[in-house]
């Protein structure tokens, strides 16, 4: 296979098929989408067939029981991947949505249309549901998308592929509108990263390094995040309860995620009330603690290095400081964020507004658990990935930040005077 042209005709047959989409009714898109869970469901057998190759494979390569269950697909998983094809046919349709028009002194209408991006490229590791998460985000949105998934996954996406393939028959769209690259030569990201002709966007979904380099070497607009340094400050007019329940449930929740806390600060004025409670629950849970020298002399803890306060553990590792006041704690922010996610605890309203003007990350709270910061969890019914840039989509990415805006102009024979 001569990887350029294959990935340039996959290329090619999508920008024909966006399109195709973005003509689609929202009733083509959802009847495709609930076509394509039946097939799922229906198909079971030869998904876990599929999957059971890629396993077994996985287990001679040696791959960690970690990523062995990230890769299995099970009933639940199965279930999951129908109960989300359901969930996101159910969602608003974005696209052809008009807002803000109004009457220039010219006498024309001007606003703005949301409409798809186009051809959306999605990079990603390990596990197979993500295919039907990122093919039916997507395709809800009008767009057209080429999946490159992890080469252990290669023939769980293959099957996969085939339902999707399968449900946009029925409804008589185009099979191109989903795309999923059927090779696991490294080369074929390398080409579809920089198919500006082709591909409008890129979205990268996994560790740290493969998104480094796609940021690195795309010519195709990127969204993404690369780390998820998040922080609680616990603010000396907190509810020390309230305190208590967030920093824990942002840390210990779950450990290997993006919006996991990995650093807590703490005022000074608290500290002595919060941080023996909060380090016996921590202990617990089995969580080894750094601190800084302050930190260090209310609890037992390890010191923390200037390394640490830049580290994205996704591990039971959490570093604390003790800060002087709100402003010390925005300043470490400021300089130790990876602007993904924050949270002020306090029941003092002014700090709060200040918190959440100031703190320059995609997503900041008040008074919550880090771990909210999820596109579920905020009413997006699913979530393509995160952003930290500050381009149209930040934070968690769903069926509007797949679309952007153009003008529209509604005359009747007008002309510029």
């Amino acid at each position: 296979m001569n990887v350029q042209e294959y990935m340039r005709d996959l290329g090619r047959n999508a920008r024909q098929a966006s399109r195709q989409l973005a003509a689609a009714t929202s009733g083509d898109k959802n009847a495709a989408l609930l076509a394509t869970a039946t097939i799922l469901d229906a198909s079971r057998p030869a998904l876990v067939a599929a999957n059971a190759k890629d396993l077994e494979s996985g287990k001679a390569k040696g791959l960690d029981a970690h990523l062995l269950d990230r890769l299995a697909l099970t009933d639940s998983v199965i279930d999951g991947m129908i109960e989300g094809l359901r969930q996101v046919a159910a969602l608003p349709d974005p696209c052809g949505e008009i807002t803000d028009m109004s009457y220039r002194p010219s006498g024309i209408q001007v606003g703005k249309m949301r409409a798809p991006l186009g051809v959306v490229g999605i990079i990603y590791e390990s596990r197979p549901n993500v295919t039907i998460d990122a093919a039916s985000l997507c395709l809800k949105s009008g767009n057209a998308t080429i999946l490159r998934g992890g080469s252990e996954a290669i023939h769980s996406n293959q099957a996969i592929a085939q339902c999707i393939a399968g449900g946009l028959a029925e409804v008589g769209l185009p099979s191109a509108a989903v795309q999923v690259v059927a090779t696991t030569d490294r080369e074929a990201v390398g080409e579809l990263i920089t198919m500006a002709e082709y591909v409008d966007v890129i979205v990268p979904r996994g560790g740290k390094s493969l998104i480094e380099r796609i940021s690195r070497d795309a010519k195709v607009a990127v969204i993404k995040h690369l780390d998820g340094i998040c922080h609680v400050y616990i603010d000396d007019q907190a509810d020390l309860d309230k305190a208590f329940n967030i920093a824990l449930n942002s840390k210990t929740h779950r450990y290997g995620v993006c919006n996991a806390m990995e650093t807590l600060l703490v005022a000074k004025g608290v500290a002595t009330q919060i941080l023996p409670r909060l380090a016996e629950a921590y202990a617990e849970k089995g969580v080894e603690l750094r601190g800084c020298e302050a930190t260090q002399a209310i609890i037992s803890a390890s010191a923390a290095t200037e390394e640490d306060w830049g580290t994205e553990y996704l591990a039971p590792v959490l570093s604390i400081r003790v800060v002087d006041d709100m402003d010390a704690a925005i300043e470490h922010i400021s300089q130790h964020s990876s602007a993904h996610t924050e949270s002020i605890v306090t029941e003092n309203f002014t700090r709060a507004r200040r918190f959440l003007a100031e703190v320059d990350s995609s997503t900041v709270m008040v008074n919550a658990s880090t771990r909210f910061a999820d596109g579920f969890e905020f009413g997006l019914g699913a979530e393509i990935g995160i952003s930290t840039d500050k381009i149209h989509a930040r934070g968690p990415v769903g069926l509007e930040g797949l679309t952007s805006q153009k003008w529209i102009v509604l005359g009747d024979g007008h002309i510029r005077q």
